[in-house]
């Protein structure tokens, strides 16, 4: 069972999208889904060794109720900086997600 106390931290669930405007112009954008209560499970920082050196990756792991049709196309926006969602994990018979993403632009 997830206590509703425990939820404390706001983030927005996001979707990208292409639309058409009266012009017959292409958008292409991120769109909200949802916006949910979450708690945060993990938050780590790594450094990796990459082609051009090392680079610090942070990851999240947010603890949501359950959404149907979530992807890992998807991506979090917590305190206004997007994470890209890298996977999603049932918890018990749709309890709950957890959610483990990885911030954009590190």
């Amino acid at each position: 069972m997830m206590r509703a106390g425990k939820l404390d931290k706001t983030i927005t669930i996001e979707r990208f999208a292409s639309t058409v405007d009266e012009y017959g112009t292409v958008t292409e954008e991120w769109t909200a889904v949802a916006t949910v209560r979450a708690q945060i499970i993990q938050s780590t920082t790594e450094e990796f060794m990459r082609s051009f050196g090392v680079s610090a990756e942070t990851a999240i792991v947010f603890r949501i109720r359950n959404i149907e049709g979530l992807t890992t196309a998807d991506r979090v926006t917590y305190q206004g900086r997007p994470h890209d969602l890298k996977e999603i994990k049932e918890l018990g018979r749709r309890a709950g997600l957890d959610l483990r993403c990885v911030a954009q632009g590190v």
